[in-house]
């Protein structure tokens, strides 16, 4: 992988990583050149982040997104590649994979402090941390589905390169890369891109899985994890697998249409897979995706969120969890991936109302074994 580093006109950083497989005359080094010539304001990120006391939770409060690109026609897309008279994030006439720190970021370097009284010192702190969007191609109309095998991989390389570079600040608890896509979802723009969330703090599924993962040690001596993803081969949920990953719908799946996917051996990030289950990971990774896209006559909006150890730093009072040391996290962790839907059929969505909003009680319109079932038999094409 070719990774080239640039700035955007008002000093953001934007990274291209290439496959040198394919960026042509190998008679001389590969380099991204072009210039952003725009005339941008300097970015101001106003973010604090704010523990709430009854939860002890976290909540980024960063108001001066509500001004973001939203749904923009294709023509005047920010992602695509820049074109004569019309520039754009991107300032390269072509790319593959690119990944350029969010204009509209929930964190950033710079943050509001405000006035003592405003909230209890214990529950406030900067809104530090990094927001990058990360375009998977620069054709406008392809879905992550719908990318090249040779193509995925690239991006799979991507988001390890981010996840090691960021968990190594010392301000970063938490590495999250993820993909909303689908006008249901809540995304604001079409172009096939994700996201990587860099967190000061560690979020609150990671600290609930990590407690119970500690729980299931201390009274088993075995690995929640591994468990978890033995029970599942094992069982009638599994979508797709080869010899490195299984995907599976949870048994406790909270949303219509949730897959797991689960490299066989332990490791607690992306930077730790091996280039035999990075290559792995792309077959069933397409494979769930196509039949995601083909459950329906439409394809379902979704949100593939991969579940990443934690950094080992904090700046949280409450730290990782009880008797959870600065590594336990990354010793016990699995990663994984969180793929799912808000569709339960064609033509209906899940809403988040009164028991899950409220009290955080997911009650599923959908049974996993069934899902499962229809899954493995959506025909792809």
């Amino acid at each position: 992988m070719i990774v080239t580093r640039r700035q955007l006109a008002d000093g953001r950083e934007i990274i291209y990583f290439d496959d040198p497989a394919t960026t042509g005359s190998r008679a001389a080094p590969f380099t991204r050149t072009a210039t952003d010539r725009r005339d941008l304001p300097a970015v101001v990120t106003d973010s604090q982040c704010r523990r709430d006391p009854l939860t002890g939770e976290w909540v980024v409060i960063a108001a001066h997104r509500q001004d973001r690109t939203y749904l923009p026609a294709a023509d005047l897309c920010p992602l695509c590649p820049s074109a004569p008279g019309r520039p754009t994030e991107v300032p390269e006439p072509s790319y593959q994979v690119v990944a350029l720190e969010n204009r509209f970021a929930s964190l950033g370097t710079s943050s509001a402090v405000p006035a003592p009284d405003a909230v209890p010192a214990a529950d406030l702190r900067p809104g530090v941390g990094r927001c990058e969007v990360v375009c998977f191609t620069s054709e406008h109309r392809l879905t992550f589905a719908e990318l090249d095998p040779r193509r995925v991989r690239l991006v799979v390389d991507a988001w390890a390169q981010r996840t090691a570079e960021l968990g190594a600040r010392a301000d970063v608890a938490q590495v999250f890369c993820f993909e909303n896509h689908g006008e249901e979802i809540g995304v604001t723009l079409h172009h096939p891109h994700g996201q990587v969330y860099a967190y000061p703090f560690v979020p609150p599924r990671v600290r609930t899985v990590l407690e119970q993962a500690r729980h299931h040690e201390e009274s088993t001596g075995r690995n929640l994890f591994a468990d978890v993803l033995a029970a599942e081969r094992a069982g009638p949920r599994v979508v797709a697998a080869n010899e490195h990953w299984t995907a599976f719908v949870p048994a406790a799946s909270r949303w219509p249409h949730e897959v797991q996917l689960f490299p066989h051996r332990q490791v607690p990030d992306l930077p730790a897979l091996t280039d035999a289950e990075r290559d792995a990971l792309v077959p069933v990774y397409l494979d769930v995706l196509g039949r995601f896209a083909h459950r329906f006559d439409t394809p379902m909006p979704y949100v593939a969120a991969w579940n990443q150890a934690p950094t080992g730093r904090c700046w949280d009072a409450a730290g990782p969890g009880p008797g959870a040391g600065p590594g336990a996290g990354r010793q016990r962790w699995w990663l994984h991936l969180q793929l799912f839907s808000f569709r339960r059929t064609a033509e209906k969505l899940k809403y988040l109302a009164g028991s899950e909003s409220g009290m955080g009680v997911f009650v599923s319109d959908t049974n996993p074994e069934t899902v499962a079932a229809q899954l493995r038999a959506v025909a792809l094409p």
